[in-house]
């Protein structure tokens, strides 16, 4: 009887002890969950945003960015994967920021890729040539200007079914064999006679609830002068453009000087640059309209900003938020 006793206690205790033990590994285990869960969620907001150009409410060609899953893709899929966002109805169109929407028509397919000396053929099936009336020179300019925003893409060719699209489907206007920016966006034209036609793009900002975006707005106009110094006196003319279109630099700015040489550009101002004499700082939003203009007009990589002899800051391709 005794040892019978002696023989449960020993169970029982034996019990006790293994309930304890795994108690005690629980929370190790939940903390190891946690962590695990943690670190993907930070993958995830590690993501590489990517330029990308969509209509905005007002139907402007407009910039914003889109997280690519894979910033190290090939070019190739870097491209297919920002098209897709740009066809509407496709899965990637549920990445697309609130205040913008696709432009290729639904059902479009990408049939083909291809990347060689700085130009990316894109094969589309004939699904694309849908495209109103209104809407067909805006479409190439949103596949341009989103495509050429990969570093290594100069310009494009647009095919359809295997043939080259050498004209706009439903205007008939022509098209170049290679588009790149100086196609541009937007277009207005404010020319009086055919002498000294430029086209200058304008970088201007717009706003979405409390989010601001960029807009290319191409310009044909008759002027001699450097397109540096008709984007500063465009964009320190008037607060505002058209349609909401904003300017944030200051009326008072002035442009003492620049230089451009080995594909950077160096821009030399007065004080009224500058937002906050006492930190010598720039508004980003004025930052990034002059830099986005300038880049877009002439083939440099960097913009350096120099106030009182003082480099204030430098904006770099590749690197706007």
């Amino acid at each position: 009887m005794l040892k019978r006793i002696s023989i449960r206690k020993i169970i029982l205790s034996s019990f006790t002890i293994l309930v304890l033990f795994m108690i005690y590994l629980l929370p190790n285990n939940t903390k190891d969950l946690k962590i695990e869960q943690t670190e993907q969620y930070t993958n995830l907001d590690t993501q590489n945003n990517h330029e990308i150009y969509l209509l905005d409410s007002n139907n402007y060609v407009a910039r914003t960015t889109i997280s690519l899953v894979d910033n190290d893709k090939s070019i190739e899929e870097k491209a297919r994967e920002l098209l897709e966002t740009l066809i509407i109805g496709e899965k990637k169109e549920s990445t697309i920021p609130n205040g913008f929407k696709a432009i290729i028509p639904v059902d479009t397919k990408i049939l083909n890729v291809t990347f060689d000396n700085g130009v990316l053929k894109v094969d589309f099936s004939k699904d694309i040539l849908e495209i109103s009336k209104e809407l067909e020179e805006k479409m190439v300019e949103s596949i341009c200007y989103t495509l050429t925003s990969i570093k290594e893409v100069k310009g494009i060719i647009i095919y359809v079914e295997g043939e080259m699209l050498s004209e706009l489907p439903k205007s008939k206007k022509f098209l170049p064999d290679i588009i790149d920016r100086s196609f541009g966006a937007n277009k207005v034209y404010n020319i009086t006679n055919l002498d000294n036609i430029v086209p200058v793009t304008v970088y201007y900002i717009n706003k979405y609830n409390d989010n601001f975006y960029y807009v290319p707005v191409t310009k044909f106009i008759n002027n001699k002068e450097d397109k540096v110094k008709i984007i500063i006196e465009e964009l320190s003319s008037t607060p505002t453009y058209q349609n909401n279109l904003m300017s944030f630099l200051n009326s008072n700015t002035k442009l003492l000087d620049y230089e451009i040489k080995d594909r950077q550009m160096k821009l030399e101002f007065n004080n009224y640059l500058i937002d906050d004499i006492d930190k010598m700082n720039i508004l980003e939003e004025v930052e990034y309209t002059i830099s986005l203009s300038m880049m877009d007009n002439y083939d440099v990589d960097e913009v350096i900003y120099i106030v009182n002899d003082v480099e204030i800051t430098k904006s770099v391709a590749g690197e706007f938020d």
